[in-house]
């Protein structure tokens, strides 16, 4: 592996300061981010990476590769949380391992937000419809771990208390799906002139707020850490060779169909990450019975670092050895 792509993405601002959020902690400094400013932050990069997307893909027009494309990221968003439930059932109870499995099939729009970042960097270029497949990817792992509940799992609860429209409602109109769903559509509804209008706000300020933000999840992932320690090694393991696998499907995937470099990129990203905030609301809700100290740790304390520091530049690797 070419080691100069490791050291460029490490030395990319935002991803240094998430070293030092992680840092503080260690070195137990009180450098705190207001609570109120990382949901903000949140919120502002999953409105500005949807109304580019939305923009980009209003220019672009719908044709067969983009429907292929989206297609290929609902079916990923499916499958993924099967497999893995079974490899999880191996030394877990169907509940955490539903739980687990759905948070792998879903994605972390930070990775992906951070992994486009990187392109961009390198001046790859890669299309807005991959903030479509983002947002398909998010709800369909929960739906799936739910149903593997439903089908390994015996519920205390009883079958009148279980609400299949509160599920659905809360995969597909949770915040964080609303807003880059009604973004990208807002994007494409007014295209180029509400583009020129935004662009301060939505291009300018991006970095900032994205280095603003990892700068917090350094401090968060770093507490999560010592969570660690009620997963054991299977699934510390779990949490990084699972990414890597999940990444090399959907690199294969994008050659077979061909999506070109940087789609494929931006793919195996969306396959390889982990949900450690729409999909860990949603467990709790719907499986109380789940211990969020193991999904929410594994997720965001070894999944989301791992990817953003290592496995971004390795799968781009991957990507130019096989001459995608």
């Amino acid at each position: 592996m070419d080691g100069s792509l490791i050291l460029f993405n490490i030395l990319n601002p935002p991803v240094l300061f998430f070293f030092l959020g992680m840092l503080a902690v260690f070195f137990k400094s009180d450098l705190e981010i207001p609570q109120p400013l990382p949901k903000l932050f949140s919120l502002y990069l999953l409105l500005a990476i949807g109304f580019k997307g939305g923009y980009e893909l209003e220019e672009s027009g719908i044709n067969a590769q983009i429907a292929v494309t989206l297609i290929a990221a609902i079916v990923m968003a499916c499958i993924v949380p099967v497999y893995t439930f079974f490899i999880l059932r191996l030394k877990l109870d169907a509940y955490n391992a539903a739980a687990i499995a759905a948070t792998y099939g879903s994605i972390s729009a930070v990775t992906f937000i951070t992994a486009s970042s990187f392109l961009e960097k390198l001046s790859i270029s890669y299309g807005g419809h991959m903030v479509a497949a983002l947002a398909l990817m998010e709800s369909p792992a929960i739906v799936v771990g739910i149903i593997l509940v439903r089908l390994f799992a015996h519920s205390d609860a009883g079958e009148e208390e279980f609400s299949w429209g509160k599920i659905l409602h809360e995969s597909f109109f949770n915040g964080s799906v609303f807003l880059l769903v009604g973004s990208v559509m807002i994007g494409i509804l007014t295209g180029a002139k509400g583009w020129e209008k935004l662009q301060p706000f939505t291009q300018e300020i991006f970095y900032g707020a994205l280095t603003f933000f990892l700068l917090d999840m350094g401090l968060v992932a770093a507490r999560r850490i010592k969570e660690l320690r009620k997963t054991g090694s299977f699934l510390v393991s779990f949490s990084v060779f699972i990414p890597v696998a999940n990444a090399i499907f959907g690199i294969l995937i994008g050659k077979v169909l061909g999506f070109g470099e940087g789609n494929t990129l931006l793919f195996s990203i969306l396959c390889a990450s982990a949900s450690y905030i729409a999909v860990p609301a949603a467990m709790r809700m719907t499986v109380p019975e789940a211990n969020p100290s193991l999904y929410v740790s594994m997720a965001l304390a070894l999944t989301f670092p791992f990817n953003i520091i290592i496995g971004i530049p390795l799968y781009l690797e991957i990507i130019k050895h096989l001459g995608i």
